[in-house]
């Protein structure tokens, strides 16, 4: 039976059988990687199939009483077609029947494109969403069951209606269900409340929080955690309970900026931003950790940056999801040679342009791993809670750096 035990086992849980009566996998796995997955979904099937390995010293027959539980690739080739007038089709090139569909869709990756009337158009997330759409209309309910993993969730911005809008997150949970999607797993959604649209169905919302400790601590090894130098500060209100549970985690104080606007007047949808106040200590001496779910533009954080600075901030670094950089990175270059900031934390889950993993201030946090683990978790029927909860396993890897 899968288990789960404490965090300083071998990758957080173990694989045990009970008398002749193991958990039996829902079915073989299948995992379909989405145009603009791929390299991800790569990097998730050697995971999976590394962990499989592991099984055959505990349970050595599982292989044989379910067949296709271990395969080198569990991917599922398909093919995402487009007509020269725009539109669409996908086709699956094997069988799906009674497998376990596992669907990686990364909707922010612009880099995919299209021709169109002889045009070359970059998708984007709606054309992503479709394309998902297409996928599972193409399974034809012939597989035993269909997980989504979007790790980025499709229109997650637009989660609440504050005038005459759309709620277009809520209709795309609700449309997916009614696809017959049973489980929906997304990472650090930007409001977890968009679960409620299903209230019967499987929604997991991923913290990535543990793998962006993990990757802070271990690229900053003077960081100083429990001498009084650090402080976490959340960007505005919507992000401040993920900057509490950072803070809290660390053991550190706790910063917030709140958003001045201008509402007499709406921009780009929105009430422009005036300024940005600051509520909390002195930052005077110490390293700053700035929380989100995302970096959008990122104006907001180079002005926060800028900000901080002029309070006499020593390093300034961020940590976020999702890093999308939808200007460009040439200010966030122009900021790090003046000194503004240290180094951005972001995780592998979407499209990162290549200037941007070159970058010298940026650090690209893997997910992989973690994924696999959920994938083969959930195929088992397992309870995630000990998986997804990363208290236990950041608090022992604080012990340790304290320790040493």
């Amino acid at each position: 039976m899968l288990q789960f035990q404490a965090p300083d086992d071998r990758n957080y849980y173990i694989y045990k059988q009970y008398g002749n009566n193991p958990m039996a996998p829902v079915g073989p796995i299948g995992i379909i990687p989405l145009t603009g997955s791929q390299e991800f979904t790569k990097l998730v099937n050697d995971f999976l199939f590394r962990r499989r390995t592991e099984y055959r010293e505990i349970s050595p027959h599982d292989e044989e009483v379910y067949p296709g539980f271990m395969r080198q690739d569990y991917r599922i080739s398909i093919e995402n077609i487009r007509f020269s007038s725009g539109e669409g089709k996908a086709m699956i090139n094997s069988t799906v029947r009674g497998h376990d569909i596992f669907i990686i869709s990364d909707i922010t990756n612009f880099s995919c494109t299209y021709k169109m009337f002889g045009l070359t158009n970059h998708m984007s997330p709606d054309d992503h969403y479709q394309d998902l759409k297409r996928v599972i209309l193409a399974i034809s309910g012939k597989a035993r069951r269909i997980n989504v993993i979007m790790p980025f969730l499709y229109e997650s911005r637009q989660h609440k209606r504050s005038s005459r809008e759309s709620l277009d997150c809520a209709h795309m949970l609700e449309e997916l269900y009614d696809l017959g999607v049973k489980n929906i797993i997304t990472f650090d959604a930007h409001d977890e409340r968009v679960a409620n649209a299903i209230p019967t169905g499987g929604f997991e919302n991923i913290p990535s929080t543990y793998q962006l400790i993990k990757s802070l601590i271990n690229t900053t090894p003077d960081l100083d955690i429990s001498g009084g130098k650090l402080m976490v500060v959340s960007p505005d209100e919507g992000a401040i309970s993920r900057a509490m549970y950072f803070a809290s985690m660390l053991g550190v104080p706790l910063g917030t900026f709140y958003k001045r606007r201008d509402y007499t007047q709406i921009v780009n949808g929105r009430n422009p931003i005036i300024a940005h106040e600051f509520l909390g200590e002195s930052v005077e001496g110490l390293d700053l950790l700035i929380i989100d779910d995302m970096i959008s533009s990122g104006d907001s954080m180079l002005d926060l940056a800028r900000e901080l600075k002029s309070r006499k901030a020593n390093r300034i670094f961020s940590a976020v999801t999702f890093g999308l950089f939808t200007d460009g990175l040439e200010a966030f270059d122009k900021a790090y040679e003046e000194g503004l900031f240290d180094r951005v934390f972001a995780t592998n889950l979407i499209y990162r342009r290549p200037e941007l993993l070159e970058a010298p201030w940026f650090t690209d946090v893997s997910m992989a791993k973690f994924v696999a683990l959920l994938v083969d978790a959930i195929n088992h029927d397992a309870s995630l809670s000990a998986l997804i909860d990363p208290t236990e396993k950041i608090r022992k890897l604080l012990e340790k750096v304290r320790s040493q």
